[in-house]
């Protein structure tokens, strides 16, 4: 593709160029959750991709965006909840209990996929290190600034301002959405693409009302936040989590396109 992927743009050799405005972002957002939608709800049987990406979000000429590589796709028979799996996929867009279970459905996609549109929100990667043996999810980042209605300040800086409050601060719901811990809780494919093209103001209300945006009360009257955040991962891991971790990244992951 002329331009590459959207990896190469947010964080990779096209990253200082500023080709992303804040349009093209919303757009290409857009066409992502349009092409995994289509493999969740109408292709026959239906797909889960797997592998929802950065670097397999490829962009065209006119950074129109085509969700790519399908080397870890499933299918689903027909009648069938999932599929259990090897696990595959990148570390930092892997639904939880996919890593843990290799039970894989469309919900796991719908998770990578939140991830997928706080990347582009940000411009951060899904997982940075905040010091030698700590890292940082990018749904425990966001989080806290959500809860407190700071959309503004988790806007990529490369935009210089130049974007749309409202609708990063819909990304941002979206994405957070999206990357809940429990499945049930996420919304499908199909509700993603209105609710990013902004024709779902009730569902999009009932998200940005909903528990996981509230900050509870102590008894002591400090705030805690609520349901569905956890801690930074640390690096010093039970030996499970090890197990996971190795097993992931000794799987076969597609690289950037250059």
């Amino acid at each position: 593709m002329q331009n590459l992927s959207l990896h190469s743009h947010l964080h990779g050799q096209h990253a200082a160029e500023c080709h992303l405005s804040w349009e093209r972002r919303m757009n290409i957002a857009i066409d992502s959750a349009e092409g995994i939608a289509y493999l969740h709800h109408h292709a026959i049987p239906h797909i889960i991709h797997r592998d929802v990406k950065a670097s397999n979000v490829l962009l065209d000429a006119n950074f129109q965006a085509r969700v790519a590589d399908f080397g870890f796709a499933k299918l689903i028979p027909d009648g069938a909840t999932h599929v259990t799996t090897k696990v595959k996929g990148t570390l930092g867009y892997l639904a939880p209990e996919y890593a843990m279970l290799g039970k894989a459905k469309e919900s796991c996609d719908v998770y990578s996929f939140g991830v997928l549109l706080l990347e582009l929100a940000s411009g951060k990667r899904p997982v940075e290190k905040i010091n030698p043996t700590t890292k940082l999810t990018i749904t425990e980042w966001a989080l806290p600034f959500a809860r407190d209605k700071k959309f503004k300040e988790m806007a990529d800086p490369k935009l210089s301002d130049s974007f749309d409050e409202a609708e990063v601060k819909r990304m941002v719901v979206i994405g957070l959405a999206c990357t809940q811990k429990t499945p049930e809780r996420r919304p499908i494919m199909s509700e993603v693409v209105e609710l990013l093209r902004g024709e779902s103001a009730e569902k999009f209300s009932e998200l940005e009302n909903g528990d996981l945006f509230k900050l509870e009360q102590t008894s002591s009257g400090q705030r805690q936040p609520g349901p569905g955040i956890s801690d930074a991962i640390s690096e010093e891991k039970d030996s499970k989590e090890d197990a996971i971790e190795e097993a992931v990244e000794s799987s076969e992951t597609v690289p950037t396109a250059r």
